[in-house]
């Protein structure tokens, strides 16, 4: 069993409940992390026998592109989606950080990890 992580992935969306959030729009860090077994990958050192990385952060992008109210929404709809196009994988985790939440005060951010 292996690890593939993808860390702090950088977005601008317009994910929020509150309306002014839905036009301005925020910044938001994604991390992932991928359980698959990545023996077949470390020997024949080909890409056909791993997940891609770089088709995963496609994933994610297509996700942080759809409007959400909650990122609590978003996060289970990238698992969906990881799960749809990557069979092999056999736990997962993405954690959405919303940067300066309106919350009514001084927050670095926001953050939901959801894991399956």
């Amino acid at each position: 069993m292996g690890l593939i992580q993808l860390e702090n992935m950088e977005f601008y969306a317009y994910h929020g409940h509150f309306r002014e959030e839905q036009i301005v729009g925020s910044k938001f860090l994604v991390s992932l992390s991928i359980k698959t077994d990545l023996s077949k990958a470390a020997k024949s050192d080909n890409l056909k026998d791993t997940v891609n990385y770089h088709k995963a952060y496609l994933v994610v992008q297509e996700e942080m592109n759809r409007r959400s109210n909650l990122i609590e929404n978003t996060a289970s709809r990238i698992l969906d989606a990881l799960y749809e196009n990557f069979p092999a994988i056999t736990y997962a985790a993405v954690k959405i950080s919303k940067i300066n939440p309106p919350i009514g005060g001084k927050a670095d951010c926001v953050s939901v990890t959801l894991e399956r």
